[in-house]
C-alpha cells in the first residue's frame, strides 16, 4: 500500500440518472453504464493496496423509486455478481454486503449474495463491501436493539459496546468518502462509521468516474492533514 493512502474508502455512487438524462437516455441506461466505473474503482483500489472499499449501491430509501427502475437494479446487481464473482475471488477480494434483509429482494439475488460472501469469506487481499438495502439510521437502531436484547445495564452502554453490535463489527471507520456528481449530502450512509471521514465531492457523474478521477481523489487525500476533531499545528499556534 502506498504511504498516506486511506485504509477504508467509501463511495456514494451518485449521478447515474442525470448522466442518462443529459444524453436523452433512460435512467436504467445510466445504471447499466455505471458498472464500468464500479469495476474501475475496485481494480484501482486493489492495485493501490486499499484494504477496505465500500460502495453505496442501494439505500433503504431507494425502494420508493418506480417499480420498473427498482426491478432493473435488482437484475443489474445480480448479473454483475454472476459476471464478476470469479474475478473478484481470483484477486483475493473478500465480498460482503451491508444491509440486504428486506423481503422485497428477489430470492435468487439473496441467494447469489450469500453464495458470493461464502465463496470469498477466506480472502484477505481486500474487503469489498456493497451497501445494499442499507440505511445508516436503520443500522444504528438495529445495533441499539441488540444492546437491549443482550440486557446491558446503562453503565455498560458505550461506543465500543454499540459498535460491536453492527452488522460487520470488524469494519474500520471510513477514512475517505467520495460522493460523485457534486452533490454534498450524507444520504443516510454509514452514519456511525463516517464520523471523522474526509469527504470529497468531485463534479463527475458516476458513470464517468473512472480510474484517473479516483486516483486524483486518493492523491488529494494524501495531501490532507486529518485532525479527528482536534487542533492542527497552526490552530494551536493561533490559540497561544
Amino acid at each position: 500500500m502506498v504511504a498516506g493512502l486511506p485504509r477504508h474508502v467509501a463511495c456514494v455512487m451518485d449521478g447515474n440518472g442525470r448522466w442518462a438524462e443529459q444524453r436523452g437516455r433512460t435512467r436504467t441506461e445510466g445504471h447499466r453504464v455505471a458498472e464500468g466505473s464500479v469495476i474501475d474503482v475496485i481494480e484501482t483500489s486493489h492495485a493501490c493496496g486499499i484494504e477496505w472499499l465500500t460502495l453505496y449501491a442501494f439505500s433503504t430509501e431507494n425502494w420508493t423509486r418506480p417499480d420498473a427502475e427498482v426491478a432493473f437494479l435488482m437484475r443489474l446487481v445480480q448479473r454483475a455478481l454472476r459476471r464478476h464473482a470469479p474475478s473478484l475471488h481470483l484477486r483475493g477480494i473478500r465480498c460482503r454486503f451491508l444491509g440486504g434483509d428486506d423481503p422485497r429482494i428477489p430470492r435468487s439475488l439473496a441467494r447469489d449474495i450469500a453464495e458470493l460472501a461464502e465463496l470469498t469469506s477466506g480472502n484477505t487481499r481486500m474487503t469489498l463491501t456493497v451497501a445494499f438495502d442499507h440505511g445508516g439510521r436503520d443500522a444504528i437502531v438495529r445495533a441499539a436493539r441488540t444492546l437491549v436484547r443482550d440486557g446491558l445495564t446503562e453503565d455498560a452502554v458505550t461506543e465500543e459496546a454499540l459498535a460491536a453490535r453492527f452488522q460487520h463489527p470488524d469494519t474500520p471507520d471510513v477514512d475517505l468518502v467520495i460522493r460523485t456528481s457534486g452533490e454534498q449530502r450524507v444520504s443516510n450512509f454509514m452514519l456511525w462509521q463516517i464520523a471523522y471521514a474526509e469527504w470529497m465531492f468531485p463534479p463527475t457523474l458516476w458513470p464517468d468516474f473512472r480510474a484517473a478521477e479516483y486516483r486524483a481523489c486518493l492523491e488529494e487525500y494524501r495531501r490532507r492533514k486529518r485532525r479527528y476533531g482536534g487542533l492542527g499545528r497552526f490552530d494551536a499556534m493561533e490559540m497561544i
